[in-house]
Formats: C-alpha cells, structure tokens, sequence
C-alpha cells in the first residue's frame, strides 16, 4: 500500500506536493461561490488520482461552507459534468453547461 500525500488547502489553491513536484487547483472565492479556475496536474502524478483527489477536495470545501461551484476549469468542469449528482452543487447560472460536456 502506498501513502498518498494530503491535499493542503492554502488561500488560493488546493495542493499535493511530492518532493519538488506540487499539483494544484487554483481556487477563488467570490460572494456565495467558490470559482474553479485552474488545475494543474505534472506528468510525475499520471495515473495516480491526483487530479480527482484536488476536485474531491474542492467540492468538499465548497460543501463545508455552503457555497456554489463555478467549475471554469475543464478538468473541474468534466469531472462534475460526468457526475449528476454533483450538478446541484454548481451556480444555476452555470448549469447549462453542464450538458454541454
């Protein structure tokens, strides 16, 4: 078994860092929202769910403090398009693209 490194949430990103690499999603919050606008996920993480574990920590922080997804991000935004049950979570102004995946 394998240790996987926590997801740290700062003031801007959710991280997972391994030695020198660090994967991210840049986070921003704005009135009752919580915008998505960008991962990044270094090549050294393929394959190993890293990308999954910084959204699944990103909706569980907009969970916590109630606010509404803005998934700008394509990762963000294809992660929650394949889920339905996750699209209650996004803004209704941005719900529509969903469907559009």
């Amino acid at each position: 078994m394998t240790d996987q490194p926590d997801v740290v949430r700062t003031d801007k990103r959710f991280e997972i860092r391994v030695g020198d690499e660090v994967a991210f999603a840049e986070y921003r919050l704005k009135d009752d929202s919580v915008i998505f606008p960008h991962t990044v996920v270094p090549e050294a993480f393929a394959g190993q769910g890293v990308g999954k574990r910084l959204v699944e920590a990103g909706l569980a922080f907009a969970r916590e403090q109630k606010l509404w997804v803005r998934p700008h991000c394509p990762f963000f935004h294809a992660y929650i398009s394949k889920r339905p049950e996750l699209h209650d979570m996004v803004h209704p102004d941005e719900r529509a693209s969903l469907s559009k995946a």
